[in-house]
């Protein structure tokens, strides 16, 4: 993967489709104990939003490659001060070896990638979160031990999980099917992206139909109806997604071997129901340890072999 060295992952696009499996190789062989690259490296977080696994998972990642963790709580820094993107960006490049930016708007990590010369990473946008993308993959292979003809449905509100997801199911050949009530779907060029990478190959699916959209599915995946930074909407969401909620019912429509995935946190009652998370389809607590291994895996690649 030393053709990745340097490079910055705002998106899952960002590799290439060879770049991508050699992405979930080496995870899978870091998961294994097989790769332990040493990197006496430094990794800085800058985290608007709050974070559980994204920022625990990172950590322990780098430092199991040997480096060193710098947590910029942006409360802490001249950024909440109103510093410029650019002026941040070029300073934290002479100091650090790999920034992870966790924020709101797209363009700001655009503007750390194109100021900062060190690897930017998307630690998740309002647009994207492909670090998160790319423990599924590694969650659904680790469970079918291949894409080909596995399905794949998410349900729920058309956010920066969905749009991950479209664009990561679509560069594997794995069938997608997107499931949101009417004005809640993903980004028409997102889903025109993810078309166009799949060209009639897999699958690219949208719907508002839940059950049409289940009928045979292999992976039922959801997210929170409303994501961080829309907890005002929540309450008057839920009646619009209810039907879209993963439960034992819906469950019952998916292949019987089907598996649940969920990016956590969870409202437990709300997107998904108590059974479904707990169940013994649930591979969730696997989808979440895999966050670490895919990191490392990422990590490792843009930091490169010196």
């Amino acid at each position: 993967m030393e053709a990745l060295k340097g490079r910055d992952f705002l998106s899952v696009t960002d590799v290439s489709v060879e770049e991508l499996h050699g992405l979930l190789d080496l995870a899978a062989q870091m998961k294994a104990g097989k790769a332990k690259p040493r990197r006496e490296k430094v990794l800085g977080l800058l985290f608007y939003k709050a974070s559980t696994r994204t920022r625990v998972s990172f950590s322990v990642a780098m430092y199991q490659l040997g480096g060193q963790v710098i947590d910029l709580n942006p409360n802490v820094t001249q950024v909440s001060r109103g510093e410029p993107l650019p002026d941040t960006a070029r300073v934290l490049d002479r100091y650090l070896d790999v920034l992870a930016v966790r924020t709101f708007a797209q363009e700001d990590l655009q503007s750390f990638g194109d100021y900062a010369d060190i690897p930017v990473i998307n630690a998740l946008s309002d647009r994207f979160h492909p670090c998160q993308a790319l423990a599924d993959l590694l969650t659904v292979r680790e469970c079918f031990g291949t894409f080909n003809d596995i399905t794949l449905t998410y349900l729920g509100d058309g956010n920066n999980v969905a749009h991950s997801l479209l664009l990561g199911c679509a560069m594997v050949g794995m069938n997608i099917r997107v499931a949101t009530p009417k004005q809640f779907e993903p980004a028409a060029d997102i889903v025109e992206q993810a078309n166009k990478i799949a060209a009639g190959k897999s699958e690219v699916r949208l719907t508002d139909d839940p059950i049409a959209a289940v009928k045979g599915s292999d992976v039922l995946y959801t997210d929170v109806w409303a994501s961080m930074g829309q907890e005002e909407q929540a309450r008057t969401r839920i009646p619009l997604f209810q039907p879209y909620q993963v439960n034992e019912d819906l469950l019952s429509y998916a292949d019987s071997n089907a598996i649940v995935l969920h990016c956590l946190p969870a409202h437990r009652g709300e997107e998904i129901s108590d059974g479904a998370i707990e169940g013994h389809q649930s591979r969730v607590w696997d989808q979440a340890e895999n966050r670490m291994h895919a990191q490392k895996a990422l990590l490792a690649s843009v930091l490169g072999a010196d």
